[in-house]
């Protein structure tokens, strides 16, 4: 019983960063300018990505008895209110709004990092949260590769 609850926990875990990068993405598109539509294309679809994810999450989350968490992180909610400070003093620039995506990127990579060092993960949750990780990285390799190409 311990060990399911404990899964419930790490899932939900990821569920909550899943839904930080969802509000993050969403202001995101709200920062981005005319001539970025590059940007809000990908941003729709890294959304898009993250619902899918957590929806994947919430089944597993209710299949094993518990209730799927609609909240963000704390260091979320941070995030976002680092984001809107920065981004008043920066004027709202391309590269500025990449890192700061970049950012809550490598937080999302630790998030998941952390949940699949946990022993308490049963091994087929393990691989379907290890798939994730896989696509998430690449979404954070192409923020990456967009922040390096605006210096």
């Amino acid at each position: 019983m311990q060990a399911t609850i404990e899964t419930i926990e790490i899932l939900n875990d990821l569920i909550q960063i899943n839904n930080d990068r969802i509000e993050g993405y969403e202001k995101a598109l709200h920062e981005t300018k005319a001539e970025d539509a590059d940007l809000k294309a990908l941003f729709s679809s890294m959304i898009n990505e993250s619902h899918e994810i957590r929806m994947t999450l919430g089944t597993e989350v209710n299949a094993l008895g518990g209730e799927m968490d609609s909240s963000t992180t704390t260091s979320g909610k941070i995030y976002r209110a680092w984001m809107d400070v920065k981004a008043i003093f920066t004027g709202h620039d391309r590269h500025t709004l990449l890192a700061n995506c970049e950012a809550g990127e490598d937080a999302t990579q630790k998030a998941y990092r952390e949940a699949l060092a946990d022993e308490d993960l049963p091994a087929y949750l393990h691989e379907m949260v290890s798939e994730q990780q896989q696509s998430l990285k690449r979404s954070h390799d192409k923020v990456k590769a967009l922040r390096d190409a605006t210096k």
